[in-house]
């Protein structure tokens, strides 16, 4: 049964407070719990609705759901350069353990889109995350690295965005509008992650490499659903187009109540 949920309620939290989030509360004696998290950069921003969507349907279910900022983005301390992926892996065990906290829920599940699907994969066995369902899950970090460094090149010729093209030094050192520090750079670049042996959901909606992830997965026993749209990630002509996909929160939020009620 849906439920009119409360309002999300602002939080500060980790070292000095400096994390920031947004806690949804749930039915009182929930068992299960859900934590959102991120992905970074123009993905983050992109995907700030859908994650608001997805965590007010949660909350209408009884669901408590935290969504929140690792340290240099949104509205948590520290700058955009100042984003590392090891500190990025600590705030999603941090996050998990506020969760805890606050909603008395011992079982946590963690969904995450691209960056953010990557961290809660590769932060499982410290945040004590029982279940993951993971949208796009970044696995190649090099790939990625490359990904975005093609699409930083074709902005600067983008008439659309820009009267003449941009000189290199007048975009250097970003990632879409987002500053990115030589550590992360290098920290992505050298990702690679495999599935875990836990209970997982891999949501498709990419084209390349999908076949071969799909297949890792599934060797490692995780359920794999392909959804019905492709989703434009990296496409120049979309970047600053919020990412829906009504079909993902309707998945999203039917797995949540099976793992409550399983």
């Amino acid at each position: 049964m849906t439920r009119r949920p409360e309002p999300d309620i602002p939080c500060h939290f980790g070292p000095h407070g400096g994390l920031f989030g947004l806690y949804h509360p749930g039915a009182f004696g929930a068992k299960t719990a859900v934590l959102l998290c991120p992905p970074l950069g123009q993905d983050l921003i992109r995907c700030h609705r859908l994650y608001r969507q997805l965590a007010h349907v949660l909350a209408g279910q009884g669901t408590a759901a935290l969504r929140f900022d690792y340290y240099g983005t949104g509205d948590s301390a520290g700058g955009s350069e100042e984003v590392e992926w090891l500190r990025c892996l600590e705030d999603v065990a941090t996050a998990a353990e506020e969760l805890r906290l606050r909603s008395g829920c011992e079982r946590i599940v963690g969904f995450g889109a691209r960056l953010g699907a990557s961290l809660a994969l590769a932060a499982a066995d410290n945040a004590r995350l029982d279940e993951l369902i993971l949208w796009d899950p970044v696995l190649d970090g090099a790939a990625h690295v490359a990904a975005l460094d093609a699409l930083q090149a074709a902005l600067r010729f983008d008439a659309d965005r820009f009267v003449a093209p941009r000189p290199v030094k007048a975009l250097a050192d970003q990632w879409q509008g987002f500053a990115v520090g030589i550590c992360l750079r290098q920290q992505l670049a050298e990702l690679c992650l495999d599935p875990l042996h836990r209970r997982t959901l891999l949501l498709q909606s990419v084209v390349a490499g999908a076949a071969a992830d799909r297949h890792r997965f599934a060797a490692a026993g995780a359920e794999v659903a392909s959804l019905s749209q492709h989703t434009p990630w990296n496409e120049l002509a979309r970047l600053e187009t919020a990412i829906q996909s009504h079909e993902l929160i309707e998945i999203v939020s039917r797995r949540v109540q099976e793992v409550i009620h399983a």
